[in-house]
C-alpha cells in the first residue's frame, strides 16, 4: 500500500485529491492546523466513511514550523508528498505579504529540506500557479517567462524554482505542477467564481439583491479541479521528475463568467453586477491562458469539464446548498 502525504488537505484540491489517492488504494496522511474552530467539512466524509476512514490519518502542523514538517515526514515516511499547503488568495497577499512569502515560499523550502534530511526515496509534487507568469502574454507554457504581480504570485516563483533546485541539486524526485485556475463547489467563498455562483443562487432566491466585484475583464483559463488533481498524481507516477503546465487552453473573462452563471437561472447578469473599488487588485494580471500540450502528449491527460459545464454544475451545488433558507 502506498502512503501519500498532503499538506492543504482541507483545501479544494487536497480533498479531492485524498479522495482519488484512497480510491487508488492509498493510506493518505493530511496536514493540519491547528486553530480555534475546525474547518474540515470538505474531508469529514472521508473520515465517517468506513471503508477511507482507516486509511485516512490526519496530523497538526504548519508550514510555517519546520520541526512539525520534519517530525512528520520521520514518522510517515510517505511514498509520495503533494504540496498543496499555501495562502492562495492573491488580493489577501497584498495585505500579508510577509505571511504568504513564509507560508508558500519558504514553507515548501522546510518540506523540501525535511524529505531531503530524512533520506526518504519519496516523490514531491509542487503546486506552482499560473499567476507565476503574471504579465507574459498568453498562451503560456513550461518555458514562458515568469513575471509575478503579486506577493503570491513572487512566493510560488520562489517554491517554483526551489523545487527545480533540489530536483538537479539533491537528486529529488520533484515535480512542479503549473495549475491554471480550477474550480468547484468545494471552491472557497472568497474566490471569484464561487462568489459569483453563490451570489446568483443568493439572488435567484431572493437572498441577495446584488453582487460587487473588482475587473471584470480580466481573462482567466478556468477548469474542474477534481480533472487536475488526477493530473498531480500522473506528474508522480511518471518516470521522471519535470515541470507541467495544467489548463483547458481556453480563456473565458469574469464578464462572461457571469453572463454564464447569471443565464443558467434565467437572469441577466447586468442588473445584479456592480464594480467595487475595493476589488481593484495594485497590479492587475490581464490574462492567463495555458497550453496543455505538453501534459496531454507526455501524461495522456485531458480536461472534459468545459466553462459553461462548470458554471452550471457550481451554482446547482450552491442553489441546493441554501435549500430551505429562502
Amino acid at each position: 500500500m502506498k502512503r501519500a502525504f498532503i499538506t492543504g488537505v482541507t483545501g479544494q484540491d487536497g480533498s479531492y485529491l485524498a479522495e482519488l489517492l484512497l480510491s487508488k488504494g492509498y493510506e493518505v496522511h493530511g496536514l493540519v492546523r491547528r486553530s480555534s474552530s475546525i474547518n474540515r467539512g470538505r474531508i469529514d466524509h472521508l473520515r465517517d466513511d468506513a471503508e477511507t476512514s482507516a486509511r485516512f490519518h490526519l496530523h497538526y502542523g504548519d508550514m510555517t514550523d519546520g520541526v512539525s514538517l520534519t517530525n512528520l515526514i520521520h514518522a510517515i515516511e510517505p511514498d509520495e508528498v503533494y504540496n498543496l499547503a499555501a495562502q492562495s488568495h492573491v488580493q489577501v497577499s497584498f495585505e500579508l505579504p510577509e505571511y504568504t512569502a513564509s507560508t508558500d515560499g519558504i514553507g515548501t523550502i522546510r518540506l523540501l529540506e525535511a524529505i531531503r534530511a530524512s533520506g526518504l526515496d519519496c516523490r514531491f509534487y509542487q503546486a506552482s500557479t499560473s499567476e507565476m507568469f503574471g504579465s507574459t502574454p498568453p498562451p503560456q507554457v513550461e518555458t514562458s517567462p515568469l513575471a509575478p504581480r503579486s506577493p503570491y504570485g513572487a512566493a510560488k516563483v520562489f517554491a517554483h524554482w526551489a523545487t527545480l533546485n533540489y530536483r538537479e541539486a539533491y537528486g529529488m524526485f520533484a515535480a512542479s505542477g503549473i495549475l491554471f485556475n480550477h474550480e468547484s463547489p468545494r471552491r472557497g467563498e472568497n474566490f471569484v467564481t464561487r462568489k459569483i455562483t453563490q451570489a446568483v443562487a443568493r439572488i435567484k432566491l431572493g437572498l441577495q439583491e446584488s453582487l460587487v466585484l473588482g475587473n471584470i475583464d480580466a481573462v482567466r483559463d478556468w477548469g474542474y479541479a477534481p480533472e487536475y488533481v488526477e493530473g498531480m498524481w500522473k506528474m508522480l507516477q511518471h518516470d521522471e521528475p519535470d515541470t507541467f503546465v495544467l489548463g483547458t487552453g481556453v480563456g473565458t473573462s469574469v464578464r462572461d463568467f457571469c453572463d454564464l452563471a447569471f443565464s443558467h437561472v434565467g437572469l441577466d447578469w447586468q442588473d445584479h453586477v456592480k464594480h467595487g473599488d475595493q476589488y481593484e487588485r495594485p497590479n492587475e494580471v490581464d490574462g492567463l491562458i495555458a497550453d496543455p500540450t505538453k501534459a496531454r502528449e507526455v501524461l495522456g491527460w485531458t480536461t472534459t469539464t468545459g466553462v459553461a459545464e462548470l458554471a452550471r454544475l457550481m451554482v446547482d451545488a450552491d442553489l441546493a446548498a441554501l435549500e430551505g433558507t429562502a
